[in-house]
């Protein structure tokens, strides 16, 4: 790209970003390094930045009252120790330490905490949920403002930061940032096509779609070294900005990035609330982490479809409604506490269903639907596909037995006398003993978010866009 260009790019999103913005605090990130394993977590401070441009948040919704994700923080005045600001999340730490290899090994993750820059010295609290899903203070900092070593550099740019969509100030709007990854200087104009696609996409979902004019969409297309991203089970490892990979955690479809300070570098040059990594692939391969980011392969069929999903882990903090695998044996825990997932229950006490507002009256808690059935079809596909592979049918075959199952499932979620009511249906959070609002959602399978999950979304979009 020219350097005019370039020059031009930057100074769009900076002036689009300052519009309106007199008065607007600065944006202050804390970097931090977060280690542990099973049975201990550290944390130490990294650096602390001011980044390129102002606070974009709502600054009438400093405190966040939602009580979504593993962690929470809060900015505290250190002389009245009054709470400036909070926000709830979660971190690829958070599921790490729930792997087998969180036993026997200890791991580094590099994390972040954004807020809007104080006038005054702060603490900065960092709270963990307890086995009884209690948020408890887990580790603190404090944060001199006059101290010298606050970073206030800007960091390199190499690329363009483009306005995709502006409904108005981002004080006042949900700005939704995309990075593309994996995309060489050669495949810039392809970078933006995709997220161009990817946005308009999105929007085409409720509640995305009536609340489409509450969001600011943002994209940075920035020269990869290599085109793609890394697939270590197959032996295949790329040079890209934020070193995105499948297979994370043993999971060959989770695809996720591990290099936090290049993501939140490269980003700081554009107003955000909220991130997706838009990654330069066609396999299957996707991730979402409340607070973080959510990934997707875009050039895969069901890109805008699988996105959608793994956004509404990452801006909502919903959680998987899908439950069921013929190879594993699952049964409730023998002591279970209540989810703080908007989306699911444990069903602990049915007087009390956290979205009983949304129950017709009459709707039978527990509600009942084809569960038997879809079950016997989810065993019986897989062994099925499990036969032909061992017979080494072509793998046009296979997909196809695949679709049609997947057709047959789609089915038994679609049918029955409370296929269309908000209830209480067994089978959520990979296990039997919990509870989701609806038959059929996209947080199972499904073409649309369920009423619970389209109101959990909206509460998110309150936060940002109200006054």
């Amino acid at each position: 790209m020219r350097l005019k260009n370039l020059t031009i790019a930057i100074s769009l999103v900076l002036i689009c970003a300052l519009d309106g913005a007199a008065g607007t605090p600065a944006t202050m990130r804390l970097d931090y390094f977060h280690t542990g394993n099973a049975t201990q977590e550290l944390f130490g401070v990294d650096r602390i930045v001011i980044e390129p441009l102002p606070w974009p948040g709502n600054p009438n919704k400093p405190i966040d009252a939602t009580n979504r994700g593993t962690y929470f923080f809060e900015v505290r005045d250190r002389g009245s120790k009054r709470v400036l600001y909070s926000r709830g999340f979660s971190s690829i730490y958070g599921e790490w330490v729930t792997t087998d290899e969180a036993k026997n090994a200890t791991r580094t993750f590099h994390e972040s905490l954004r807020f809007p820059a104080p006038e005054a010295p702060v603490q900065i609290v960092l709270k963990k949920r307890d086995p009884q899903n209690t948020f408890r203070e887990i580790w603190s900092t404090n944060i001199d403002l006059k101290d010298k070593n606050i970073d206030t550099s800007k960091p390199p740019f190499s690329g363009r930061a483009l306005e995709i969509e502006k409904n108005g100030d981002s004080a006042l709007k949900v700005d939704l940032l995309f990075l593309g990854e994996g995309y060489t200087a050669a495949e810039q104009d392809k970078c933006e096509k995709d997220i161009r696609r990817l946005a308009e996409g999105v929007f085409t979902f409720s509640p995305f779609k009536e609340r489409r004019k509450d969001f600011n969409v943002w994209a940075i297309c920035s020269p990869s070294p290599d085109s793609g991203v890394s697939h270590p089970s197959a032996g295949i490892h790329r040079n890209t900005l934020f070193g995105s990979q499948f297979d994370v955690f043993g999971e060959e479809r989770y695809a996720l990035s591990f290099d936090n300070r290049a993501i939140r570098s490269l980003a700081s040059f554009a107003p955000y609330d909220v991130m997706g990594i838009v990654m330069n692939e066609k396999e299957y391969g996707n991730g979402g982490i409340f607070g973080l980011y959510a990934s997707v392969s875009i050039d895969y069929p069901a890109a805008v479809r699988v996105f959608v999903h793994e956004f509404g882990h990452h801006f909502a903090d919903l959680g998987d409604e899908y439950y069921f695998n013929a190879n594993v044996a699952y049964s409730p825990a023998s002591t279970r506490v209540e989810p703080w997932e908007p989306n699911i229950t444990a069903l602990l006490d049915a007087r009390e269903l956290k979205w009983k507002t949304l129950v017709a009256p009459g709707t039978p808690i527990p509600t009942p639907w084809p569960k038997e059935d879809y079950e016997n079809n989810i065993r019986d596909s897989q062994k099925q596909i499990e036969r032909m592979r061992a017979e080494g049918r072509p793998a046009a075959e296979i997909d196809e037995a695949r679709r049609k199952a997947h057709e047959t499932q789609e089915h038994y979620l679609s049918e029955g006398p409370y296929a269309n009511k908000v209830g209480a249906f067994a089978g959520a959070m990979y296990e039997n003993g919990y509870y989701r609002p609806q038959q059929r959602c996209i947080m199972i399978s499904g073409p649309e978010f369920c009423a619970v999950c389209q109101h959990a979304i909206e509460e998110i979009i309150d936060l940002y866009s109200r006054p």
